[in-house]
Protein backbone atom coordinates (compact mmCIF):
# COMPACT_ATOMS: atom_id res chain seq x y z
CA UNK A 1 0.00 0.00 0.00
CA UNK A 2 1.14 3.52 -0.83
CA UNK A 3 -0.01 6.43 1.32
CA UNK A 4 0.56 10.13 0.72
CA UNK A 5 -0.39 12.25 3.73
CA UNK A 6 -0.74 16.05 3.78
CA UNK A 7 1.72 16.52 0.92
CA UNK A 8 2.92 20.04 0.17
CA UNK A 9 4.89 20.62 -3.03
CA UNK A 10 6.10 24.01 -4.25
CA UNK A 11 7.91 24.81 -7.47
CA UNK A 12 10.33 27.76 -7.72
CA UNK A 13 9.98 28.64 -4.00
CA UNK A 14 11.04 32.14 -3.02
CA UNK A 15 10.73 33.51 -6.57
CA UNK A 16 8.04 35.44 -8.43
CA UNK A 17 7.26 32.17 -10.22
CA UNK A 18 6.53 30.29 -7.00
CA UNK A 19 3.68 27.84 -7.43
CA UNK A 20 2.04 25.53 -4.92
CA UNK A 21 0.99 22.37 -6.73
CA UNK A 22 0.00 20.14 -3.81
CA UNK A 23 -1.50 21.62 -0.63
CA UNK A 24 -2.39 19.03 2.04
CA UNK A 25 -2.79 16.38 -0.66
CA UNK A 26 -3.83 12.90 0.51
CA UNK A 27 -3.95 9.67 -1.48
CA UNK A 28 -4.04 5.98 -0.58
CA UNK A 29 -3.41 3.24 -3.15
CA UNK A 30 -4.25 -0.15 -1.72
CA UNK A 31 -2.52 -3.44 -2.45
CA UNK A 32 -3.53 -4.90 -5.81
CA UNK A 33 -5.10 -1.73 -7.17
CA UNK A 34 -4.44 -0.74 -10.78
CA UNK A 35 -5.02 3.02 -10.79
CA UNK A 36 -5.37 4.98 -14.02
CA UNK A 37 -4.67 8.72 -13.62
CA UNK A 38 -5.85 11.30 -16.14
CA UNK A 39 -5.86 15.09 -16.21
CA UNK A 40 -4.71 18.10 -18.18
CA UNK A 41 -1.09 19.22 -18.46
CA UNK A 42 0.10 20.71 -15.19
CA UNK A 43 -2.59 18.98 -13.13
CA UNK A 44 0.00 17.11 -11.04
CA UNK A 45 -0.05 13.65 -12.63
CA UNK A 46 3.67 13.22 -13.31
CA UNK A 47 4.61 15.14 -10.16
CA UNK A 48 2.57 12.58 -8.22
CA UNK A 49 4.64 9.76 -9.73
CA UNK A 50 7.91 11.62 -9.12
CA UNK A 51 7.00 12.16 -5.47
CA UNK A 52 6.24 8.46 -4.98
CA UNK A 53 9.47 7.41 -6.72
CA UNK A 54 11.61 10.03 -4.95
CA UNK A 55 12.58 11.90 -8.12
CA UNK A 56 11.43 15.12 -6.46
CA UNK A 57 11.21 15.98 -2.77
CA UNK A 58 8.25 17.46 -0.93
CA UNK A 59 8.31 20.46 1.39
CA UNK A 60 6.00 18.86 3.92
CA UNK A 61 4.02 15.68 4.35
CA UNK A 62 4.62 11.98 4.63
CA UNK A 63 5.01 9.15 2.11
CA UNK A 64 4.42 5.63 3.40
CA UNK A 65 5.10 2.38 1.58
CA UNK A 66 3.49 -0.59 3.31
CA UNK A 67 3.48 1.45 6.51
CA UNK A 68 7.17 2.38 6.26
CA UNK A 69 8.07 6.07 6.07
CA UNK A 70 10.09 6.66 2.88
CA UNK A 71 9.66 10.44 2.72
CA UNK A 72 13.41 11.09 2.97
CA UNK A 73 14.56 7.86 1.36
CA UNK A 74 16.68 8.27 -1.77
CA UNK A 75 15.26 7.37 -5.17
CA UNK A 76 17.61 4.45 -5.86
CA UNK A 77 16.62 2.79 -2.59
CA UNK A 78 12.92 3.06 -3.40
CA UNK A 79 13.55 1.41 -6.76
CA UNK A 80 14.23 -1.91 -5.03
CA UNK A 81 10.45 -2.06 -4.51
CA UNK A 82 9.29 -0.07 -7.54
CA UNK A 83 9.47 -0.69 -11.28
CA UNK A 84 9.01 2.34 -13.56
CA UNK A 85 8.37 2.68 -17.28
CA UNK A 86 8.73 6.15 -18.83
CA UNK A 87 7.03 7.87 -21.75
CA UNK A 88 10.24 7.90 -23.78
CA UNK A 89 11.15 4.32 -24.85
CA UNK A 90 14.84 5.32 -24.75
CA UNK A 91 14.73 5.89 -20.98
CA UNK A 92 13.98 2.31 -19.99
CA UNK A 93 16.74 0.61 -21.95
CA UNK A 94 20.38 1.23 -22.89
CA UNK A 95 20.61 1.66 -26.71
CA UNK A 96 24.35 0.92 -27.02
CA UNK A 97 24.02 -2.43 -25.27
CA UNK A 98 22.60 -5.65 -26.71
CA UNK A 99 19.29 -7.18 -25.74
CA UNK A 100 21.21 -9.80 -23.75
CA UNK A 101 23.17 -7.13 -21.87
CA UNK A 102 20.02 -5.13 -21.14
CA UNK A 103 18.22 -8.20 -19.84
CA UNK A 104 21.21 -9.12 -17.68
CA UNK A 105 21.36 -5.60 -16.28
CA UNK A 106 17.69 -5.74 -15.30
CA UNK A 107 18.09 -9.28 -13.94
CA UNK A 108 20.80 -8.07 -11.55
CA UNK A 109 18.96 -5.00 -10.29
CA UNK A 110 19.85 -4.39 -6.65
CA UNK A 111 22.61 -7.00 -6.57
CA UNK A 112 26.27 -6.34 -5.89
CA UNK A 113 28.54 -6.26 -8.93
CA UNK A 114 31.99 -7.79 -8.47
CA UNK A 115 34.77 -8.14 -11.04
CA UNK A 116 33.11 -10.95 -12.97
CA UNK A 117 31.38 -10.66 -16.33
CA UNK A 118 28.24 -8.56 -16.49
CA UNK A 119 26.28 -11.19 -18.41
CA UNK A 120 25.60 -14.75 -17.32
CA UNK A 121 25.25 -16.93 -20.41
CA UNK A 122 23.61 -19.60 -18.27
CA UNK A 123 20.60 -17.28 -18.06
CA UNK A 124 20.21 -17.00 -21.85
CA UNK A 125 17.43 -19.56 -22.05
CA UNK A 126 15.55 -17.76 -19.30
CA UNK A 127 15.88 -14.45 -21.15
CA UNK A 128 14.67 -16.08 -24.36
CA UNK A 129 11.64 -17.48 -22.54
CA UNK A 130 10.81 -14.07 -21.08
CA UNK A 131 11.23 -12.28 -24.41
CA UNK A 132 9.10 -14.85 -26.21
CA UNK A 133 6.16 -13.73 -24.05
CA UNK A 134 6.23 -10.41 -25.90
CA UNK A 135 5.50 -12.11 -29.25
CA UNK A 136 7.84 -9.68 -31.01
CA UNK A 137 10.55 -12.11 -32.10
CA UNK A 138 13.13 -10.55 -29.77
CA UNK A 139 14.09 -13.91 -28.30
CA UNK A 140 16.09 -14.59 -31.47
CA UNK A 141 17.92 -11.23 -31.37
CA UNK A 142 19.85 -11.39 -28.11
CA UNK A 143 23.02 -10.04 -29.75
CA UNK A 144 21.25 -7.12 -31.45
CA UNK A 145 21.80 -3.65 -29.96
CA UNK A 146 18.64 -2.22 -28.44
CA UNK A 147 19.14 1.11 -30.23
CA UNK A 148 18.23 -0.58 -33.52
CA UNK A 149 14.80 -1.70 -32.27
CA UNK A 150 11.53 0.10 -32.87
CA UNK A 151 9.97 2.26 -30.17
CA UNK A 152 7.34 -0.37 -29.47
CA UNK A 153 9.91 -3.14 -29.13
CA UNK A 154 11.98 -1.02 -26.75
CA UNK A 155 8.95 -0.11 -24.65
CA UNK A 156 7.92 -3.76 -24.44
CA UNK A 157 11.44 -4.58 -23.29
CA UNK A 158 11.37 -1.74 -20.75
CA UNK A 159 8.11 -3.08 -19.32
CA UNK A 160 9.53 -6.59 -19.10
CA UNK A 161 12.82 -5.41 -17.60
CA UNK A 162 11.11 -3.26 -14.95
CA UNK A 163 9.27 -6.32 -13.63
CA UNK A 164 12.01 -8.97 -13.88
CA UNK A 165 13.07 -8.69 -10.25
CA UNK A 166 10.55 -8.97 -7.40
CA UNK A 167 8.81 -5.60 -7.02
CA UNK A 168 5.65 -4.51 -5.23
CA UNK A 169 4.71 -1.43 -7.22
CA UNK A 170 4.68 -0.58 -10.92
CA UNK A 171 4.72 3.06 -12.06
CA UNK A 172 3.72 3.78 -15.67
CA UNK A 173 4.41 7.34 -16.82
CA UNK A 174 2.45 7.73 -20.09
CA UNK A 175 4.25 4.63 -21.33
CA UNK A 176 2.18 4.38 -24.55
CA UNK A 177 2.16 8.08 -25.48
CA UNK A 178 5.08 7.87 -27.95
CA UNK A 179 3.72 4.82 -29.78
CA UNK A 180 1.42 4.41 -32.77
CA UNK A 181 -2.16 3.28 -31.94
CA UNK A 182 -1.67 -0.38 -32.85
CA UNK A 183 1.59 -0.70 -30.90
CA UNK A 184 0.05 1.18 -27.96
CA UNK A 185 -2.78 -1.37 -27.85
CA UNK A 186 -0.23 -4.20 -27.84
CA UNK A 187 1.75 -2.62 -24.99
CA UNK A 188 -1.42 -2.08 -22.95
CA UNK A 189 -2.48 -5.70 -23.39
CA UNK A 190 0.98 -6.78 -22.28
CA UNK A 191 0.82 -4.37 -19.34
CA UNK A 192 -2.51 -5.76 -18.18
CA UNK A 193 -1.20 -9.32 -18.46
CA UNK A 194 1.94 -8.61 -16.42
CA UNK A 195 0.07 -6.65 -13.75
CA UNK A 196 -2.44 -9.46 -13.26
CA UNK A 197 0.08 -12.30 -13.35
CA UNK A 198 2.44 -10.64 -10.88
CA UNK A 199 -0.36 -9.05 -8.82
CA UNK A 200 1.35 -5.66 -8.92
CA UNK A 201 -0.04 -2.53 -7.32
CA UNK A 202 0.06 -0.16 -10.29
CA UNK A 203 -0.33 3.55 -11.00
CA UNK A 204 -0.62 4.52 -14.67
CA UNK A 205 -0.67 8.12 -15.88
CA UNK A 206 -2.18 8.38 -19.35
CA UNK A 207 -3.74 10.90 -21.74
CA UNK A 208 -5.59 8.07 -23.48
CA UNK A 209 -9.07 8.13 -21.96
CA UNK A 210 -9.97 4.78 -23.53
CA UNK A 211 -7.04 3.10 -21.82
CA UNK A 212 -7.96 4.80 -18.54
CA UNK A 213 -11.51 3.45 -18.77
CA UNK A 214 -10.72 -0.02 -20.15
CA UNK A 215 -7.81 -0.92 -17.87
CA UNK A 216 -7.40 -1.04 -14.13
CA UNK A 217 -9.90 -1.10 -11.28
CA UNK A 218 -9.66 2.55 -10.18
CA UNK A 219 -9.74 5.85 -12.07
CA UNK A 220 -8.53 9.24 -10.83
CA UNK A 221 -8.79 12.62 -12.54
CA UNK A 222 -6.33 15.27 -11.38
CA UNK A 223 -6.82 19.04 -11.62
CA UNK A 224 -4.58 21.71 -10.11
CA UNK A 225 -3.07 19.28 -7.63
CA UNK A 226 -6.35 17.76 -6.48
CA UNK A 227 -8.32 14.61 -7.24
CA UNK A 228 -11.60 15.82 -8.76
CA UNK A 229 -12.78 12.32 -9.64
CA UNK A 230 -12.13 8.98 -7.93
CA UNK A 231 -13.96 5.88 -9.15
CA UNK A 232 -13.26 2.27 -8.26
CA UNK A 233 -14.86 -1.15 -8.41
CA UNK A 234 -18.25 -1.38 -10.09
CA UNK A 235 -18.50 2.41 -10.37
CA UNK A 236 -15.30 2.46 -12.39
CA UNK A 237 -16.33 -0.48 -14.57
CA UNK A 238 -19.53 1.36 -15.56
CA UNK A 239 -17.63 4.51 -16.52
CA UNK A 240 -17.70 5.51 -20.20
CA UNK A 241 -15.13 7.52 -22.15
CA UNK A 242 -17.76 10.18 -22.99
CA UNK A 243 -18.38 10.76 -19.28
CA UNK A 244 -14.71 11.39 -18.58
CA UNK A 245 -14.35 13.56 -21.69
CA UNK A 246 -17.34 15.67 -20.64
CA UNK A 247 -15.83 16.37 -17.21
CA UNK A 248 -12.45 17.05 -18.80
CA UNK A 249 -14.02 19.62 -21.17
CA UNK A 250 -16.02 21.26 -18.37
CA UNK A 251 -12.86 21.78 -16.35
CA UNK A 252 -11.06 23.17 -19.41
CA UNK A 253 -13.87 25.68 -20.05
CA UNK A 254 -13.85 26.79 -16.40
CA UNK A 255 -10.11 27.43 -16.71
CA UNK A 256 -10.61 29.50 -19.86
CA UNK A 257 -9.15 26.93 -22.28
Amino acid sequence: MIELKQIHKYYNPGTINEMCLFDNFDLTVRDGEFVSVVGSNGSGKTSLLNIICGSIRVERGQILMNGRDITREKEYKRMSHIGRVYQNPAMGTCPTMTILENMSLADNKGKLYLLGKGTDKKRKDYYRDQLSLLNLGLEDKLDVKVGSLSGGQRQAMALLMSTMTPIEFLILDEHTAALDPKTADTIMELTDKIVKEKNLTTIMVTHNLRFAVDYGNRLLMMHQGECVLDKSGSSKSRTQVDEILKLFNEISIECGN
